[in-house]
């Protein structure tokens, strides 16, 4: 299981021969490469070694990183989050790890009316300065409902921070603390990692203070991220709670990375974890500490990576690559420049499309208003469709935006359905419709059973699921799924592609056919 650090803290950003100066309560930035030498003062740049360790390209493992650590330490901060959230039934208060449940414990305080329900909840990570005067980077969800935050320095000071920007999508925040000459890292902006190269992760390891991991860089782009906008850097140097947010370092120094996530199968460090690259924080957080919010492009569309599976379903050679669209946000861009629902977008401007990650990355860099000229397939031939970029809504507008209603109902028993393909499935009533809270515009035939044993069984499909399309045939009856899956099975194909409404939305899935008796 894929497991976000509980509070991700840190990310980096940092000045490569710059620093930040201020006027007029205005964050400016001088040249990259052209900072006064006075501008200097406080980045630390590590030297050799006294034991004859110079940070020239080496040859092998170093001896020892501990001259590295000792002059880049100091940039990195432990931070502590205080935020608001609802009781549970019984809490346990364990310091740098937030609010604990207690099961079966009574419930705190009172719900009634004009009390308040909810309790502070605790919460300890990593990150680093990025400037002489206190600009910080973390990762957003540590920050983002943080009524107190508090950033414990290397030298024993504690001091107050705020918040100066996040940003949800790529998980990075900006905060500072006040004052002047602090000690700060930079980013690494001239040399790409490479896999196999040495890092060493620095952070706050489940409340322990500042701790020094090493290992290697193991892969690079991983498309870990949900939203899409971050390709990982994967490490095998220990990340454990609190490491998040602190700095990813290269032996020379530099910051490569933001410690972001681990792939877990118990919580803890098995050597597999995530960092966003530094050449992607820095860009977020140059803005963030401007005071500007970062716009992505958008075009109003649910899509998934066209699978092989799904392109043998529809008929289409199996090295077909794509993003399949399984919904249009009504008067969208896409909307409006004519996209439908089953549609495999395949190129943007020119450039081919492998995924539905490379299309969401390559949409979200247009600017509002940029033209995008997407090559599609549809019915088995190839369009153009030209596109105006709109400006992407907040995470929190497009959840707000779905439509789902997670509340659960007593209804009356579902009626009888057809079985198909291990599949109970019966035409959706306004009975089904408040039992599975399926929205209004939503249409097909709901999946109200299914054999566990069978090809649907096996893929988990719930109980709930709105089939709409089948190989592109709108389902608007059980008799229409079955004429669909039919017409495949005559065809000699070995599944269907069922664009299917879920809790989530909409998605696309293949449906591997039994063997015809």
């Amino acid at each position: 299981m894929l497991k976000r650090k509980e509070f991700i803290l840190g990310a980096a950003v940092g000045l490569s021969f710059a620093a930040v100066a201020t006027a007029g309560g205005v964050i400016t930035w001088p040249g990259a490469h052209a900072a006064p030498a006075a501008a200097q003062a406080g980045r630390l740049v590590p030297s050799a070694g006294a034991a004859g360790l110079a940070f020239a390209p080496p040859q092998g493992a170093p001896l020892s990183f501990a001259d590295i650590f000792q002059q880049v330490a100091p940039a990195v901060v432990q931070i502590d989050v205080k935020t608001r959230v609802q009781r549970p039934t019984g809490m346990l208060q364990i310091p740098g790890f937030g609010a604990v449940p207690i099961p079966g414990a009574p419930r705190g305080g009172g719900s009634g009316e004009g009390e308040d329900d909810s309790t502070t909840a605790l919460g300890a990570g990593s990150g680093f300065l990025i400037s002489a005067d206190g600009f910080i980077v973390t990762n957003n969800h540590v920050v983002e409902n943080a009524e107190e935050i508090k950033v414990k320095l290397s030298d024993g000071r504690e001091l107050t921070a705020r918040l100066i920007g996040r940003d949800e999508g790529t998980d990075l925040a900006v905060i500072k603390v006040e004052g002047d000459a602090f000690p700060f890292v930079s980013f690494e902006e001239s040399a790409a990692p490479r896999v196999g190269d040495w890092v060493i992760a620095v952070g706050n390891p489940f409340g322990l203070g500042g701790t020094a991991t090493a290992g290697i860089v193991s892969a690079m782009s991983r498309d870990i991220d949900p939203a899409g906008y971050n390709e990982y850097l994967q490490i095998d140097a220990a990340i454990n709670r609190g490491n998040s947010g602190g700095p990813t370092f290269d032996i020379y120094g530099r910051v490569i990375g933001v410690n972001t996530a681990i792939f877990s199968p118990t919580g803890g460090s098995v050597g597999i974890g995530f960092a966003i690259p530094a050449s992607t924080a820095k860009s977020v957080t140059d803005k963030l500490m401007r005071g500007e919010t970062v716009e992505r492009g958008y075009l109003g569309v649910q899509i998934v990576t066209l699978s092989s599976e799904a392109a043998a379903a529809l008929g289409l050679p199996e090295n077909t690559k794509g993003a399949y669209v399984g919904d249009v946000t009504a008067d969208g861009p896409a909307d409006k420049a004519g996209m439908k629902v089953e549609d495999i977008v395949v190129s943007v401007n020119g450039e081919a499309i492998d995924s539905s990650t490379e299309l969401t990355r390559r949409v979200a860099r247009a600017k509002v208003g940029d033209a995008l000229r997407l090559e599609v397939l549809r019915d088995g031939r190839r369009q153009t469709l030209n596109v105006r970029a709109g400006r992407r809504p907040s995470e929190a507008e497009l959840r707000a935006g779905s439509g789902e209603d997670e509340g659960e109902q007593a209804t009356p028993s579902a009626p009888a359905g057809q079985a198909i393909e291990g599949m109970t499935v019966t035409g959706i009533t306004p009975a089904l419709r408040q039992r599975y809270s399926i929205p209004d515009g939503v249409n097909g035939v709901v999946v109200t059973a299914v054999e566990p044993r069978s090809k649907a069984g096996q893929m988990q499909m719930p109980a709930g699921t709105v089939i709409m399309r089948a190989n592109n045939r709108v389902v608007s009856s059980a008799a229409d799924l079955k004429a669909a899956v039919d017409a495949a099975r005559s065809a000699g194909r070995p599944g269907v592609l069922l664009l299917v409404r879920t809790a989530n939305g909409n998605t696309s899935v293949v449906l591997e056919l039994s063997k015809s008796e």
